[in-house]
């Protein structure tokens, strides 16, 4: 019978549970490929049983093959780094140790995989960094980003909007004119990183189109750099996202380390910025993860009331699901955004919209609800606090096509005020706790 991945995977969880029974905690690792080996954590004096051991062998070759290591049955004791394993920073639990019943604890390990991040929460983020995410490409969340960073600043804040989608940058091109921007940009700063080669790097400018008031003001990190003679942007992007082998230079560390680097240099040319808006790449890219899990104490997720974006979404949420500590780090810095609101059916279209979603978080991030449980976690449907209650934007055919680098006064024009107030308000409010009035 062909072993397909995802079955090999459940195979391997089940094949793994069974050795936690005798009282011996595992890790299951799965390789780049999607092999799966099983790591016990022996010790010399409750060594793993030979005929057990062999057994778990056999298990493991005749119920994960192909997806199954060379060495399928690893004794941690025997390993050169056993803590590397055993002890690693993106280890999740699955099962804890029961001393009731004498299990072990189950935990498993993906090795090199694009979307791991998803599952690396960390617990106290800088405050009042946002990232903008959308599962989807399309919905105005560059342009979101430039109205929000503007109605900040006009309310007196200091801004940064990075833009973080490397593949597709946008912000840049509507927070920036082309003779503004700086001579490197985020691009740049992951390449230069790896080689401690950050000093000087001239990543930010301030925005001349996006004017505040009251000493407002909006910064900008592009992802590249001006166009110039010599200024290369595609060699460093198949080169961006690598780890460094051999040492602790991250993708996800250096992208952190350059938020924070252009964080800085705005507050060296200026002040420290109030808020960071983090533009994110779409999909379930590392990049996206990181942002949304390492990054940021809030994350707007941007989405139309379509099939794509709830079946993106119930991919991502049920990855999160899978670790109860993660699900209730991560719910309540969750807010959700409906974009390209039909102005005809806004109420009927946003209804639907705040159902769907709400569906959602209850099925995968939001406590089960008994009796008398006051301590529950699950937003009545009608919350407009809620995270799933979502912050409308209304679609604008006046947008369409817009050429910001001619329309320079796109931003105040009446159909962005239509379009965009309810979102820049609520947005506001979660950020700063204003009521998102300009003075």
């Amino acid at each position: 019978m062909t072993r397909r991945f995802d079955d090999a995977w459940q195979e391997a969880v089940t094949v793994a549970r069974e050795v936690t029974v005798h009282g011996y905690d595992v890790v299951l690792v799965r390789d780049l490929l999607g092999r799966v080996a099983v790591v016990v954590a022996d010790t010399d004096r409750r060594p793993y049983p030979e005929g057990l051991a062999a057994r778990t062998t056999e298990q493991l070759n005749g119920r994960c093959a192909p997806f199954v290591a060379t060495s399928p049955l690893l004794m941690a004791k025997e390993l050169f780094a056993p803590e590397s394993i055993l002890s690693a920073p993106n280890l999740l639990v699955l099962n804890e140790r029961d001393e009731d019943t004498g299990r072990g604890r189950l935990s498993i390990l993906e090795r090199g995989l694009v979307g791991a991040g998803w599952r690396t929460l960390v617990e106290s983020p800088e405050p009042n960094r946002v990232t903008l995410y959308g599962f989807k490409g399309g919905v105005g969340r560059s342009t979101a980003t430039a109205v929000l960073a503007r109605h900040l600043a006009r309310l007196g804040r200091c801004v940064l909007a990075v833009d973080l989608d490397l593949e597709s940058p946008g912000t840049s091109a509507v927070t920036l004119q082309e003779d503004d921007l700086p001579d490197h940009g985020i691009i740049d700063f992951l390449i230069e990183s790896g080689v401690g080669n950050v000093d000087g790097l001239d990543c930010v400018s301030r925005s001349s189109s996006l004017l505040g008031r009251a000493n407002g003001e909006v910064w900008v990190a592009p992802a590249g750099g001006r166009p110039r003679a010599g200024y290369s942007y595609l060699p460093k992007l198949n080169r961006a996202y690598l780890d460094h082998a051999g040492t602790e230079q991250t993708f996800v560390g250096r992208l952190r380390a350059a938020v924070d680097y252009c964080s800085t240099e705005v507050e060296r040319r200026s002040r420290r910025p109030d808020v960071v808006l983090l533009d994110s790449r779409s999909g379930m890219h590392d990049l996206a993860a990181a942002a949304i899990t390492q990054l940021s104490d809030l994350t707007l997720l941007f989405g139309v009331d379509n099939a794509q974006t709830w079946s993106g979404y119930r991919e991502l949420f049920g990855q999160w699901s899978i670790d109860p500590y993660l699900v209730r780090g991560i719910r309540e810095r969750l807010r959700m955004v409906a974009a390209m609101v039909p102005a005809s059916s806004e109420d009927e279209y946003l209804g639907g919209f705040r159902d769907r979603a709400q569906t959602l978080f209850a099925e995968y991030l939001y406590d089960e609800v008994a009796v008398g449980d006051v301590d529950a976690f699950n937003p009545p449907l009608t919350d407009t606090e809620a995270p799933h209650y979502p912050l409308p934007i209304l679609f604008s055919s006046d947008l369409v096509g817009i050429d910001v680098t001619r329309d320079t006064d796109w931003l105040d024009q009446d159909f962005v005020s239509a379009a965009f107030g309810r979102f820049v308000s609520g947005a506001t409010s979660l950020i700063i706790g204003n009521d998102g009035d300009e003075p």
